[in-house]
C-alpha cells in the first residue's frame, strides 16, 4: 500500500494565490506567504471600495448638480426642496447627466423647481 502524498494539491493552491498575486511588487508577487498575506488585504480593500466607489459617485453628481443650479440663481439644498414641493422625482445621478449633456431641460426642471419655491 503506498502513502498519499500533498504535493499536487498544495502546488494548485499556491499556484492559485501565486497567479492572483501577478502584478503585486516585491516578493509579494513571488514568494507565497508574502503573496497570500498581500493578497487578503488587497481582498478587504476591493470589499471596502466598492462600497465607497458608490459614495463618491453620490459625491460627484451632487457638486455638478449645484455647480448648475448656482448658475441658475439656486443652492443646490433649495434645488432639492424645491423638487420634493414640485412633486419631480429624479434621482442624482440622471440630474447631473442632464446638467452637464443636456443644460435646456435641466433649466426646465430648474424653472418648474423655482415656481414651486416660495
Amino acid at each position: 500500500m503506498s502513502r498519499t502524498k500533498r504535493g499536487v494539491t498544495a502546488h494548485a493552491r499556491h499556484k492559485k494565490v501565486l497567479k492572483l498575486a501577478k502584478g503585486f511588487v516585491g516578493r509579494s508577487k513571488n514568494c507565497y506567504r508574502s503573496a497570500l498575506e498581500r493578497l487578503e488585504k488587497s481582498m478587504q480593500y476591493a470589499y471596502r471600495d466598492r462600497r465607497n466607489r458608490r459614495r463618491d459617485f453620490r459625491e460627484l453628481w451632487i457638486v455638478r448638480i449645484n455647480a448648475a443650479v448656482r448658475e441658475q440663481g439656486l443652492k443646490y439644498s433649495q434645488f432639492i426642496h424645491g423638487l420634493s414641493r414640485a412633486n419631480i422625482s429624479i434621482d442624482r445621478k440622471i440630474l447631473s447627466e442632464l446638467a452637464v449633456n443636456d443644460k435646456k431641460t435641466f433649466v426646465e426642471i430648474v424653472d418648474k423647481v423655482k415656481m414651486a419655491l416660495p
